[in-house]
C-alpha cells in the first residue's frame, strides 16, 4: 500500500490535477445541494448506462437524452442508445424507464444519513445497479463515503499488491472486502473514497471525467 499511497499523494500535490479534481468535487456538491429531482434521475440513468460500457459514452448519451431520460417512451430511449453504439441498448433503456417509478431520489437518499445504507437501498431497489454503479451514483450526487471499484481501480490495486489479482467475478462480499482495503488507503492519504477515486482514475487513465 505504501507505493500506491506515495503515488497518490504525488498526484494530489500536482496543481493541475488537484484543480480538476476540485472542480469535479464542486460540481458533485452543487448537484447534491441544488440539483432538481430531474437532475438526480439523469445522473442515475448515466450510471445505469456506464455498466459494462464507458463513462465517456455514458456522458454522450446523457447529454443527448437530456430530459428525455424521464419523458421519452422506452423505444425512443433505446433508439438513442443504439444511435450512440451502446452494446446493451435494450436492457439499459428498460432499466432507465423502470426507474421512473422510484420515489424522489434526492429525498430518499438523504433520508438515510449514511452513504452505505443508501447504497444498499439502491442495489435492492434499482434494477441494473450493482455496488459499483450505486457507488458511482452516490459519489456523483455529492456522497463521498463509498468506493467505485471499476476495472481501472481494481487493476491499479492489483498492480500495487493491495489485492492478489484482478478477480474474474466480483460478488458483493468481495466488493466490500476490496472497498475496506481502499478505505485504509483513503485514511492514509486523507481523502474520502469518492474523491480518492478521481485521483486513482487519473493515475490509471490520464483523465478526470465523472
Amino acid at each position: 500500500m505504501a507505493s500506491l499511497a506515495r503515488k497518490t499523494k504525488e498526484a494530489m500535490s500536482d496543481p493541475s490535477v488537484r484543480k480538476k479534481v476540485k472542480a469535479r468535487e464542486a460540481a458533485f456538491k452543487a448537484l447534491r445541494e441544488k440539483g432538481s429531482d430531474a437532475d438526480w434521475f439523469s445522473e442515475l440513468c448515466f450510471c445505469l448506462m456506464t455498466a459494462n460500457s464507458t463513462a465517456r459514452l455514458g456522458i454522450e448519451i446523457q447529454e443527448s437524452l437530456a430530459e428525455g431520460c424521464l419523458t421519452l417512451p422506452q423505444k425512443k430511449v433505446e433508439g438513442v442508445l443504439r444511435e450512440h453504439g451502446h452494446r446493451f441498448a435494450r436492457p439499459r433503456a428498460d432499466y432507465m424507464c423502470r426507474a421512473r417509478s422510484l420515489p424522489k431520489l434526492r429525498a430518499k437518499i438523504e433520508s438515510f444519513g449514511d452513504d452505505r445504507l443508501a447504497r444498499e437501498w439502491l442495489v435492492e431497489n434499482v434494477l441494473g445497479l450493482g455496488y459499483k454503479e450505486a457507488s458511482h451514483f452516490l459519489r456523483n450526487t455529492g456522497h463521498f463515503g463509498v468506493a467505485i471499484l471499476d476495472r481501472h481501480i481494481i487493476r491499479l490495486m492489483a498492480e500495487h499488491s493491495l489485492i492478489p489479482e484482478v478477480p474474474k467475478t466480483i460478488t458483493p462480499k468481495r466488493y466490500l472486502e476490496m472497498e475496506a482495503t481502499l478505505d485504509a488507503l483513503s485514511e492514509q492519504v486523507k481523502s474520502p473514497p469518492g474523491i480518492l477515486d478521481l485521483y486513482l482514475w487519473y493515475m490509471k487513465t490520464g483523465e478526470i471525467l465523472k
